[in-house]
């Protein structure tokens, strides 16, 4: 019984390292990528973040605005990000098509230029870690699909390596044993940060992350406070009574993003207040920056003004503890509520430590070079598995781990349903490979036995 436990772990590792192994190198290469982003755009885009337009004459924060849209015909600007010097002021701005540009502006407001969302190295390292380039729900379930048998391969490499005692000092070893016992070694050493990595990364996935964001939105006291969920409204008595009986402007509200923070679309409303009018009150509040401004998207929306732990854009994230959202009256600027780290339940609270940790940016430098570090030693250990791999292999043959003679184990399948349970695109891939497994073995039964026959 325990040889057939070992053999099924080993057999299972074996075909899941050789299947997702494009996959996974491509996840850690571009999260390497990733890791430095607001290094790499620091450098790439200095102009943009730290330059000048050469212009002297300051304009309003609103005379920008509306330059910018005159400038980008089509675009809409739905968020102002304000950050703390020497960066400048960056202008989220959407079309039609939910197409973005990133619009700068400098010390006076004025325009320095603009960059298509899409195209900027945070974004592109982004699309390539989570979507592989090519986007779409099977790409991303395929995706977490790798991140989940990952999961399976650091423990079932760990029982492995327990359970043959590789780690054991032995006298005389060929090649391949040691390089299985390096493997084995490098394997064991990040099995438990690689796991941190990999769940830290899950709000993100298409499958498990959607229940997950699920369940922090249907249990606020344990996720998403219901403040954030449905934010308060603006006082609509305050529009002059003679356009309050018009249909009131409408607009596409893009999917929330983490904590509410979406690009959400812009609603042209003329007795809307300025921005300038609300920064007068964000600074009577000593709201400091890096802060950003999201407009109101329907006649009785808010103005919110959100400081972010984990919003992917370069110096705009501040700590988990500092993290706000605050709403402020479209029309007179009040400051009506807010919802701080502090009235999280632990599960946004996960979040929002754990997402900057995913992404190394939670305890500066320090946390970019542990993630870079188990990042280069998780792709060392898929090639020393390879490697071992190819010192087994005779020619022309697969050489797999031989075949289960026995009935499989049933520690190891209570384990395999464990881990579909928690997992539930895993245990649906699971069935899937049991229901191929058993087609070949009814093929080559059916395929012995008329050699039987003749």
């Amino acid at each position: 019984m325990k040889n057939t436990f070992y053999q099924s772990f080993w057999r299972t590792h074996f075909y899941a390292a050789l299947f997702i192994t494009p996959l996974l190198i491509s996840l850690t290469l571009s999260g390497i990528g990733f890791l430095f982003y607001t290094n790499v755009e620091n450098q790439l885009y200095d102009k943009y973040f730290f330059g000048e337009s050469g212009k002297t004459e300051v304009q309003s924060i609103d005379e920008a605005v509306k330059l910018a849209e005159e400038s980008y015909a089509g675009y809409k600007t739905n968020k102002i990000i304000e950050l703390e010097e020497p960066y400048n002021t960056r202008l989220t701005m959407k079309n039609a098509d939910g197409k973005e540009k990133y619009v700068f502006l400098d010390d006076h407001n004025q325009i320095i230029g603009g960059q298509d969302a899409g195209y900027t190295f945070a974004n592109i390292m982004r699309n390539a870690h989570s979507s592989l380039f090519i986007g779409g729900t099977v790409v991303n379930y395929l995706v977490e699909l790798a991140a989940c048998w990952a999961i399976f391969l650091l423990f079932s490499g760990i029982y492995m390596t327990f359970k043959a005692k590789l780690l054991k000092k032995t006298k005389q070893t060929n090649k391949r044993q040691k390089s299985r016992k390096f493997h084995a070694l490098i394997g064991t050493i990040i099995t438990i940060p690689m796991l941190v990595i990999i769940f830290t990364g899950l709000p993100w996935s298409a499958f498990m992350g959607k229940y997950i964001y699920q369940a922090s939105q249907d249990h606020p006291s344990f996720g998403t406070p219901l403040l954030q969920q449905q934010p308060p409204t603006s006082d609509v008595s305050e529009i002059p009574w003679a356009t309050r009986q018009e249909t009131p402007p409408t607009s596409d509200s893009g999917h929330a993003a983490h904590h509410g923070m979406a690009n959400m679309g812009f609603v042209a409303n003329p007795n809307q207040l300025s921005v300038e009018k609300l920064q007068h009150e964000i600074d009577a509040m000593n709201i400091s920056k890096p802060y950003a401004i999201i407009y109101p998207t329907s006649e009785d929306g808010v103005y919110t003004v959100a400081k972010s732990s984990n919003t992917g854009v370069t110096g705009l994230d501040v700590s988990p503890y500092d993290e706000t959202t605050m709403y402020f009256d479209q029309y007179s600027g009040k400051y009506i509520d807010k919802v701080g780290y502090e009235d999280y339940g632990i599960l946004a609270k996960w979040f929002t430590w754990g997402i900057p940790l995913h992404e190394g940016h939670l305890f500066g430098w320090p946390n970019k070079l542990i993630n870079l570090l188990v990042c280069l030693a998780f792709l060392v250990v898929i090639v020393w598995g390879f490697r071992t791999w190819l010192l087994r292999k005779k020619q022309g043959i697969l050489s797999a781990p031989p075949k289960i003679s026995q009935k499989v184990s049933i520690p190891f399948i209570f384990f395999m349903i464990i881990l579909g349970i928690l997992m539930p695109l895993f245990g649906l891939s699971l069935i899937a490979v049991v229901l191929v497994e058993l087609i070949i073995n009814l093929v080559s039964k059916n395929k012995f036995a008329k050699k039987e026959v003749n």
